[in-house]
């Protein structure tokens, strides 16, 4: 018996919020003293300008509606999908 008076189960806590604190500083610490934000997301911008580049006019239409969907991201800063 627990201190529930309960046979066969045992408490058991876990601190979520010192966890997920702790995670976060272990991926920081992975990415290293040379990881540069701004930089990553200016090679995505470009990367993501590079690929719908040079569509012709039904992949133009293919992927306007997918953008109005919602389904791919648009132009717009700090863009992502919507669903």
């Amino acid at each position: 018996m627990n201190q529930d008076n309960t046979p066969g189960l045992t408490p058991f806590a876990i601190d979520l919020t010192f966890e997920e604190a702790r995670r976060r500083a272990e991926v920081v610490a992975a990415l290293g003293p040379d990881w540069d934000p701004v930089a990553v997301l200016r090679g995505e911008d470009e990367a993501h300008a590079l690929l719908y580049s040079g569509l012709d006019a039904e992949q133009q239409r293919t992927y306007d509606l997918l953008v109005a969907a919602g389904v791919l991201p648009g132009e717009e800063p700090g863009r992502a999908a919507a669903h």
